[in-house]
């Protein structure tokens, strides 16, 4: 991570574990998150972050452990990052559980995984209640799902519907590039001519259509790399990719990408007033 200057949007920045300096206190304690007023220009929690839950594999193989080992162990980790974002102000939450892509792994592995998500879901379902989480699942559609894992989604997403606490979208069985195709069917279909088609009303036709754009991806294990994840809604995000794998990143972890979020001048292809000359 750098710890001088400033970090502005578009830069690809690592937090790197047990960071000091700018992103922890001398005891090693997390810093606060900045307040609004924090060097005299708004410092906001991230509306939206999402992250790419990377490197259960290799925390398991470090482990000479199997690959499943790792899936299990970050089940703790969804939990403190759920807590963490809620307890932060944090108002969507998206976790990347489940790619259209990770069909291709070993059926002992997938199969695996499935059942593993439905204990997680089943175990955790009352209390996400009861922290009146909204949850989703975004994707789903393949039919080598198991019928009661769609099942337990289902009830989850009805159980929770109603609540008014942030929204928690798991993203499973999830493409980013299929959801576009997705949405350009779903317009197709509407027969909307092609000069009435913009960006709000592309927007409209893709599943979950009222998720806010992601202000903040977070992808553990250092890799640097989208992996067709929400490719519509991380147009503008801002990315960190701390090098802690997966099973072990925690709350203190989460806490340091948003300090480092807090850190960058979000222009959107615009430029500060100073920059321009202006006061």
């Amino acid at each position: 991570m750098r710890r001088g200057g400033r970090a502005v949007r578009g830069e690809v920045v690592s937090v790197t574990e047990g960071a000091k300096g700018a992103f922890r206190h001398s005891d090693g304690s997390p810093p606060p998150l900045l307040s609004p007023e924090s060097a005299g220009r708004p410092r906001r929690v991230p509306r939206h972050v999402a992250c790419v839950m990377d490197g259960n594999g290799r925390w398991a193989a470090q482990r000479s452990l199997p690959r499943t080992s790792g899936h299990h162990a970050a089940e703790t980790t969804v939990i403190d990052v759920i807590e963490a974002a809620r307890a932060a102000g944090v108002e969507w939450l998206s976790l990347y559980a489940f790619s259209t892509e990770n069909w291709r792994r070993p059926s002992t592995e997938v199969d695996f995984l499935m059942r593993l998500v439905r204990q997680v879901v089943r175990k955790h379902a009352p209390l996400l209640h009861a922290r009146r989480i909204r949850c989703r699942f975004l994707g789903v559609t393949d039919p080598r799902i198991p019928r009661a894992l769609a099942e337990d989604f289902a009830d989850l997403t009805t159980l929770t519907g109603d609540n008014p606490g942030m929204t928690l979208t798991v993203a499973f069985d999830h493409g980013g590039r299929r959801d576009i195709v997705e949405a350009a069917r779903s317009l197709v279909r509407a027969g909307l001519p092609p000069e009435e088609v913009t960006e709000e009303s592309f927007a409209a036709h893709l599943s979950f259509p009222d998720t806010p754009d992601v202000d903040l991806v977070i992808r553990t294990s250092g890799e640097q790399r989208i992996s067709n994840f929400m490719l519509w809604q991380v147009a503008y995000a801002e990315w960190v990719f701390p090098p802690v794998l997966w099973p072990d990143f925690r709350a203190p972890h989460f806490l340091e990408c948003l300090h480092s979020y807090q850190q960058r001048d979000r222009r959107f292809g615009d430029v500060l007033p100073t920059q321009n000359g202006e006061l």
